[in-house]
């Protein structure tokens, strides 16, 4: 992750199980020879991908299509802007392992998420 500020530095895929997060793990080393990160059973980064990824099976927190992940300084601040400039909070902020981020749509409809490590 790059951690410019206002910048697109991760992007996050679902994955429907714990099995499938191995199956992306295994897939995508053997392919395009990628490593990657543990954060338990659900969840893995790529180390080597480009821009930074991950694949996500936790049910609480994982996306419904690949997820565009946008770095902040200010949660809060951003999150204001946002709901100023007419986009609707999908997911409130919740904690992970490394920061905090919440979820929003766009005025199109697309969801998007703002992380921090504040």
């Amino acid at each position: 992750m790059t951690k410019e500020i206002n910048t697109i530095d991760f992007i996050e895929f679902p994955a429907p199980s714990v099995q499938a997060v191995a199956l992306a793990k295994r897939f995508y080393g053997e392919v395009f020879g990628w490593s990657f990160q543990d954060w338990g059973d659900d969840y893995i980064d790529t180390t080597s991908s480009g821009l930074g990824s991950g694949f996500n099976a936790d049910r609480q927190h994982r996306p419904r299509q690949p997820l565009a992940v946008i770095y902040s300084q200010d949660l809060e601040l951003t999150q204001a802007k946002i709901q100023a400039a007419g986009g609707t909070i999908t997911k409130a902020i919740f904690s992970f392992p490394g920061g905090r981020r919440f979820h929003f749509t766009d005025l199109a409809s697309n969801e998007l998420a703002v992380w921090s490590d504040r």
